[in-house]
């Protein structure tokens, strides 16, 4: 594994981090069991994964909790999240520390080293300043939040202004960012920001349906052609992200987008989502190979990088 340290928070952490929410949820959603999912956050953590990243509506804090039993707790960096607007309604600072509260709970631990508000929206910014982060301070005085982040909803914030707002105000340490092949936004409008101020950075989205499912890239570019959004054979071809793969580059697609990620300068974590160890094993490997040639860069830079919103996929439990 390789490590790298989380922006200015000190923290070591492994390139590749467990998303433990997603489609995948740990295969919880596809029939595995608690016992399995367990399983499956320590074979990522035997791999070297030190960063493990979930949130309540995830609904596998508890099955973290249970593979925390078995691991070391100061061997691994731990997120978790709140809400500040949810099904209509603000939530509240006492909310907010009573979700956290439960986290730990659930979690059998007395902190976790990454508390984000989730999914915060430009409209939403505001009330998560004035209101929520004062208790986000007065916790991490008690010791109970190590680090305090905020994540960006990529469904609706496609160039990053929540994010790109938040590098203004000193209280937030680490953003998890929507980043992949034909949503390279963040290179523009977010990361000199961070890189700037020295704000950890965890990448989602890097592969997420659309690049793990060669149709879905079919589909999107016929669509984006059809809008006059991409060069008109990119619609018509069957394949065409083809180029990525040759001697020197990339196996497949989905190593292809791994690899894109995890070497764009100012991203420090790349989160994936799993259900399957196999699977687990096939994106490590990926995430520490050697970045994409750099003509094969320049090339998805050329196509794509003005390209904002493609392939954001919203999981159920993260609709407003």
């Amino acid at each position: 594994m390789q490590y790298t340290t989380l922006g200015n928070t000190g923290l070591k952490v492994s390139v590749a981090g467990l998303g433990c929410g997603g489609f995948s949820r740990l295969g919880l959603p596809s029939g595995k069991t608690e016992d399995e999912a367990e399983r499956l956050v320590i074979d990522a953590v035997d791999l070297g994964i030190n960063f493990l990243d979930t949130a309540p509506p995830y609904g596998t804090e508890a099955t973290v909790g249970r593979a925390l039993k078995s691991i070391p707790r100061a061997s691994v960096i731990v997120s978790t999240k709140a809400f500040v607007h949810r099904k209509g309604e603000w939530h509240t600072p006492e909310q907010m520390v009573a979700s956290l509260e439960n986290s730990l709970r659930l979690m059998g631990t007395d902190y976790v080293d990454v508390f984000q508000l989730h999914g915060v929206l430009t409209s939403e910014y505001a009330y998560a300043l004035d209101k929520l982060a004062p208790a986000l301070l007065a916790q991490k005085a008690k010791g109970k939040i190590r680090h305090i982040g905020i994540t960006e909803q990529p469904v609706e914030d496609f160039t990053h202004e929540t994010l790109a707002r938040a590098t203004q105000d000193d209280i937030w340490e680490v953003f998890m960012v929507a980043f992949h092949m034909m949503h390279q936004s963040a290179r523009k409008n977010l990361f000199p920001l961070t890189r700037q101020k020295r704000i950890g950075t965890m990448l989602m989205f890097a592969v997420r349906s659309i690049f793990a499912k060669p149709e879905r890239v079919v589909a999107a570019l016929r669509e984006a052609a059809a809008k006059g959004q991409v060069e008109t054979w990119l619609g018509e071809s069957a394949a065409p992200l083809g180029f990525l793969l040759h001697a020197g580059g990339a196996a497949d697609i989905t190593e292809a987008a791994y690899r894109f990620a995890r070497h764009e300068p100012g991203v420090d974590v790349v989160l994936f989502g799993t259900g399957d160890a196999a699977h687990l094993r096939s994106n490590v490997a990926s995430l520490l190979k050697p970045p994409l040639p750099q003509a094969d860069r320049d090339k998805l830079a050329a196509l794509f990088g003005h390209l904002t919103g493609v392939g954001m996929d919203a999981a159920p439990m993260q609709t407003r």
